[in-house]
């Protein structure tokens, strides 16, 4: 199989997998220019082209509809379209075909408040659109990819929705599981197998909600039970926790009140569906941010202290050692702010609560201490021309002009950067359409080298250069392109 793989190939991902080797990390927080507008409880999505949408959140009391664009080439902010509606405490997803799904939150107008409402940026335009309203309107709510392509919205009600892009609309789930609704929904992680980790409470908040959804079946379960620690004191205000897929698959899920002091945090295992304390941070994490690294460890920084000014305490936790660390402290206090991992394996850190009730503007970029920045930056083979290195699974033969790709077929993809023994699934888009990923590991004889079998999406526009991206742990790769008839 992989004797088919031409050397022009092998060529450029030895040069890629040499470069990121050679890449080294300062383990420290370091100030950075301002963004142009201070904002709290906005978004940040990392684009495709590796430059990062911040959007919306809140500014001395007002809502914010601007939003701008961070280039880590120049470490520069510029402005580019507004949104249609002003919010905070929204979500965005960045969807298979390099746009961007905005939903719900507050702010807004009685006329059109932003609970109900999504929009997308389009980022080859600048510009942001009204796409379907949400069937039940979202203040604070959670968002998540699916391995579709279709996003979960979960919140508050008796169920959550799907949001399907190429449609443009909204559709409800089956029930969440339980008695009561859910009152608070702080996060959905997708899991290794597919489904969809969510925590939140329940109405009233009087009670922990644990449960996971499944896209195959539409449905829910309760998982995990409620558990003393974060079931019930890490859920009763809404994104007090924050919830992490480590490249195991577990889920490190850590948070707490601003009187709760330090925060709790645990450890979900999906394969026995339970929650396991790992005891306690070294700080409270109120509103804070958590950051799965390039070496496996997560970055958790910031807090809300009591009062409602912004703590610069940040800490790692290392799945190896199962145990959490001081890293050092942030060069502004700070609370619902953002954490972007950037493409070279920094982070970057940008606005927030500094000093209650004032929303910063300042950003700061972290630098992990240990392992390589760029070892886990996907890069899909492919010559100068951008021609992909992807093979037809049946017969091994590179996909060309001469012999395109067909919806349905499954296709080899070679890439770089994929984690050596973890088991997050890849995203591959292909023509702007999630494919399904059936299998993805390392190419025997090549080391450094993998695979991901795919199957070709229906519904792409046929072409000899459709477009073909991956996304692995929220950093997109080099886009190529393949025959699809």
């Amino acid at each position: 199989m992989t004797t088919t793989i031409t050397t022009r190939f092998v060529l450029l991902w030895i040069g890629a997998f040499a470069c990121a080797a050679l890449a080294q990390s300062e383990g420290a927080f370091t100030a950075s220019g301002n963004m142009l507008t201070p904002r709290a409880g906005h978004s940040a999505t990392l684009l495709q082209n590796g430059k990062v949408l911040i959007a919306g959140g809140i500014s001395n009391g007002s809502y914010l509809a601007s939003a701008e664009l961070y280039d880590p080439a120049t470490g520069t902010f510029t402005g580019t379209g507004s949104m249609t509606t002003a919010r905070e405490l929204h979500r965005a997803i960045l969807l298979a075909d390099g746009r961007v799904l905005i939903t719900g939150g507050a702010g807004g107008t009685d006329q059109s408040p932003a609970a109900i409402s999504a929009e997308i940026y389009d980022p080859s335009s600048g510009s942001f659109s009204a796409t379907g309203d949400m069937i039940i309107g979202q203040g604070w709510h959670a968002a998540t990819l699916l391995g579709n392509g279709s996003v979960l919205i979960a919140g508050n009600g008796e169920s959550a929705q799907v949001y399907d892009p190429v449609a443009g609309r909204f559709t409800l789930t089956g029930p969440y599981a339980g008695p009561t609704e859910a009152s608070f929904i702080s996060t959905a992680t997708l899991l290794a197998g597919g489904k969809v980790l969510v925590t939140g409470c329940t109405e009233g908040c009087s009670a922990g909600m644990e449960q996971t959804y499944d896209p195959d079946t539409n449905s829910f379960s309760i998982t995990g039970g409620a558990d003393p620690g974060c079931g019930t004191d890490i859920c009763w205000f809404p994104g007090v926790n924050t919830a992490t897929l480590l490249l195991d698959g577990r889920t490190l899920i850590a948070g707490s009140g601003d009187d709760d002091f330090p925060a709790e945090a645990e450890i979900y295992d999906a394969s026995a569906g339970a929650f396991t304390s790992i005891g306690n941070t070294a700080a409270p994490h109120e509103f804070s941010t958590a950051t799965l690294l390039p070496d496996g460890r997560v970055l958790i920084a910031g807090s809300q202290l009591p009062g409602g000014s912004g703590d610069p305490t940040a800490e790692l936790y290392d799945p190896g050692s199962g145990q959490l660390a001081a890293a050092g402290n942030m060069t502004t206090g700070r609370h619902s702010h953002t954490a972007t991992l950037l493409p070279d394996g920094t982070v970057l850190i940008a606005g927030g609560f500094s000093a209650w009730p004032g929303s910063t503007a300042s950003v700061e970029i972290y630098r992990p201490a240990l392992g390589q920045q760029t070892a886990m930056t996907p890069f899909l083979l492919g010559d100068a021309a951008g021609q992909a290195a992807i093979q037809h699974a049946g017969t091994y033969r590179l996909v060309s002009g001469n012999n395109p790709a067909a919806a349905g077929e499954v296709l080899v993809v070679y890439c770089t950067g994929l984690a050596d023994g973890g088991v997050i699934p890849p995203q591959v888009a292909i023509g702007g359409r999630m494919a399904e990923v059936l299998w993805f590991g390392k190419t025997p004889g090549f080391v450094g080298l993998n695979q991901i079998n795919v199957r070709v999406p229906n519904g792409i526009t046929p072409g000899p250069a459709v477009g073909v991206r991956l996304n692995y742990l929220s950093r997109p790769s080099n886009e190529v392109t393949i025959a699809v008839q």
